[in-house]
């Protein structure tokens, strides 16, 4: 079975499959989540038509975001990283009782999603720029109060998730009580294609998946880890996501950082900026077996900056 991507070419964006190295184009452009809707037997004659259409090499088509997605849940799923960002907030690498109840997640900015290739402008008002080393399943079909044996047929595939943080900013903002904001909606990579559960068959490991994980910057592998590690599988996550609440066709799911997925687990691990932050000019890409690679490079910051007045004080002890 086909990686199924999005691609742009003459100011057109394309459906197209990814086989041998080149994407062809699909018949009629059909949209990427229609067609993974699709039987599968559909799909297949689908895919027989597309040896008569265009066929370019990848590295010569400019790849998009596989989707786009009307809500984006990433998930911490990895009990390794959650340890080691406990090290550091002061405290001991203890993960909280609460994190082993349920998969507990964030909703991040789906306008902010960019595809493999496209540059990363440098926040304004970081200094810690981060990236998040993630695995990302799409969800096949609108659900609600799934059960877990009927989960599977609604996972349409995967694909790599950078989740990029600003760790200085994001730290802030949590201080509040509230999750981040502006430490993390300014982008999120989804790519480089979207893989079917079929092709990935050869590396599932019961209910999980047996796929290696790296990231490196500039060329030098700085984490690395396994999506087997994940203390809850996608179909878990796709369940819990569900209770209650509409999960819709198209939306991501994502796995949370791996183990050594992310600088700022190096850093509450050391007690030092090793390696340090990212900056302009520096590539990052990231692999996962299976599922393919995505790269981008940090550009200068492109934003303007505006800031708004601190709070007006409206609350004191006299007004108790």
């Amino acid at each position: 079975m086909p990686r199924y991507a999005r691609y742009v070419e003459n100011g057109i964006v394309h459906t197209g499959v990814v086989r041998h190295g080149r994407v062809h184009d699909i018949p009629r452009d059909l949209d990427i989540l229609t067609l993974l809707q699709a039987p599968e037997h559909e799909r297949t004659d689908i895919l027989i038509n597309t040896g008569r259409q265009q066929r370019k090499p990848i590295e010569d088509t400019r790849l998009l975001a596989p989707v786009e997605p009307r809500a984006l849940r990433d998930f911490v799923t990895f009990e390794a990283h959650i340890a080691g960002m406990k090290k550091g907030e002061p405290g001991d690498g203890s993960v909280p009782e609460q994190w082993y109840e349920a998969p507990r997640f964030l909703f991040a900015n789906p306008w902010s999603v960019v595809g493999t290739g496209a540059d990363i402008p440098m926040p304004p008002f970081t200094q810690r720029l981060d990236f998040e080393l993630e695995v990302a399943a799409i969800v096949k079909h609108t659900v609600r109060d799934l059960a877990i044996e009927d989960a599977a047929e609604h996972i349409a595939g995967y694909c790599i998730w950078n989740d990029w943080s600003a760790r200085d900013v994001q730290g802030e903002e949590m201080r509040v009580g509230l999750g981040p904001s502006k430490g993390k909606d300014f982008a999120n990579t989804l790519g480089p294609w979207i893989t079917t559960p079929e092709e990935l068959r050869e590396y599932r490991d019961g209910d999980r998946y047996d796929l290696p994980m790296t990231v490196s910057i500039n060329g030098e592998v700085v984490g690395s880890d396994n999506l087997k590690n994940m203390s809850w599988s996608f179909e878990e996550m796709l369940v819990h996501a569900s209770r209650d609440a509409f999960v819709g066709a198209g939306d991501v799911l994502g796995s949370g950082t791996a183990s050594t997925g992310a600088l700022s687990e190096s850093w509450s691990r050391t007690g030092q900026l090793t390696p340090p932050p990212l900056q302009v000019g520096d590539v990052v890409k990231m692999e996962v077996e299976g599922l393919g690679e995505i790269t981008n490079r940090i550009v200068e910051t492109t934003s303007p900056a505006h800031t708004v007045p601190r709070a007006r004080r409206t609350y004191g002890p006299d007004r108790l």
